[in-house]
């Protein structure tokens, strides 16, 4: 009999513990949330991690070497598009060019005096041949002889050379006042090119040498970029960024910020990257933040269109099972994988083909038992 109450009493304790696993582990690690899809619209966006940069570094120097003077800007700086950047010592060049111009003035002063000695020589050369008339008739009277009429004539000729003589000077000087004032103009072009002056307006990333320091020629003082010509450069798996096209709208997340900025994409490279499959997609600010930084890091993203009236589900619940995309569906009390295509992602939100809003998914759990087809479950 006792033995009896033994068995009894170990079938007890077994079922009591058969039945507190059923109902404190396998109904829990059996049990899974369930929820319904809903429709709407979706933005789809394609992402990528960049860089700022910008289209072109403009690298500013100077065609002559000397010592740098009035360089005054600093990195960070924003200057006006012909604004100082800084003076090129050029020695004597401007003496040079005052006595070009002294030479010139020399010249204008002597062409004036020989202008002078013209009228002279024209006034003298009018009454020399005045007198060649009148005599030229008391020669043809035989009034005067032959040598008298010789000398008038002679008279008359060196009159004429005279001021031929003088004609001749004023023209050389001419000529030598038109290589005085080619001298100027290029002295000054010369001259010109020791002042540098920013071809852009834009901001200093790079101060290259210090003040009053000796540069030789070519050699770079600053280098700047335009302001809008700012932008990340981004980097996008290429099976991503088919859809891509330039104007497309965007948002820019700089590291040293949570601030979103605005923009567009201006730039699709056409070359992809032959080792990591990405290609380099061009985002620019619509207003550059200021400051802004070279270099620093920038998660973008792009908005390539909007699926209208489509079927959504939580990205959490998107799963693959036999090499298919898809989401556990409820059906009765089992459990049945339904295939899906997938149209588009947006954050948590997945825009998918394959189900029904009145469809019941199943949220998986990690800690609950692994889902297969036909598997009976318990929802709540």
């Amino acid at each position: 009999m006792k033995k009896y109450i033994k068995y009894i009493i170990y079938m007890s304790i077994a079922t009591i513990m058969g039945f507190g696993f059923y109902k404190k582990i396998y109904i829990p690690k059996h049990t899974f949330k369930t929820l319904k899809a809903t429709k709407g619209s979706i933005g789809i966006k394609v992402n990528g991690v960049g860089n700022v940069g910008a289209r072109d570094t403009y690298k500013i120097g100077s065609l002559y070497g000397g010592k740098v003077l009035d360089f005054t800007i600093q990195e960070g700086e924003y200057i006006e598009k012909k604004s100082l950047i800084a003076n090129i010592d050029s020695v004597d060049l401007a003496d040079k060019i005052d006595e070009q111009r002294a030479l010139e003035a020399k010249l204008l002063s002597d062409i004036n005096s020989l202008k002078v000695d013209r009228l002279s020589a024209k006034v003298d050369f009018d009454y020399q041949k005045e007198l060649f008339d009148k005599n030229r008739k008391l020669y043809k009277l035989h009034s005067i002889s032959s040598l008298d009429y010789q000398k008038y004539l002679t008279s008359k000729d060196i009159a004429k050379l005279k001021i031929q003589s003088v004609d001749a000077h004023i023209v050389s000087l001419k000529n030598q006042i038109k290589q005085v004032r080619a001298n100027i103009n290029g002295l000054g072009e010369k001259l010109a090119r020791y002042i540098i002056t920013s071809p852009i307006s834009g901001y200093i990333t790079r101060k290259i040498v210090a003040p009053y320091q000796i540069i030789t020629p070519n050699q770079t003082l600053i280098e700047m970029v335009n302001s809008k010509d700012i932008w990340v450069k981004t980097f996008v798996d290429t099976r991503m960024s088919g859809k891509v096209k330039i104007g497309d709208k965007a948002s820019i997340k700089l590291r040293s910020s949570d601030k979103k900025y605005r923009g567009k994409v201006v730039n699709i490279n056409p070359i992809n990257n032959p080792v990591t499959y990405e290609r380099e997609i061009d985002v620019a600010f619509d207003n550059l933040p200021i400051p802004f930084y070279l270099e620093e890091q920038a998660v973008v993203s792009i908005d390539i269109t909007t699926l209208k009236d489509v079927v959504k589900i939580p990205a959490k619940i998107l799963t693959i099972y036999k090499e298919k995309n898809g989401v556990w569906t409820l059906v009765g009390n089992k459990v049945k994988f339904k295939p899906l295509k997938v149209l588009g992602r947006q954050n948590k939100s997945v825009a998918v083909r394959g189900i029904d809003v009145d469809d019941k998914l199943i949220v998986q759990d990690p800690k609950k038992t692994t889902l297969k087809d036909g598997i009976k479950i318990y929802h709540d």
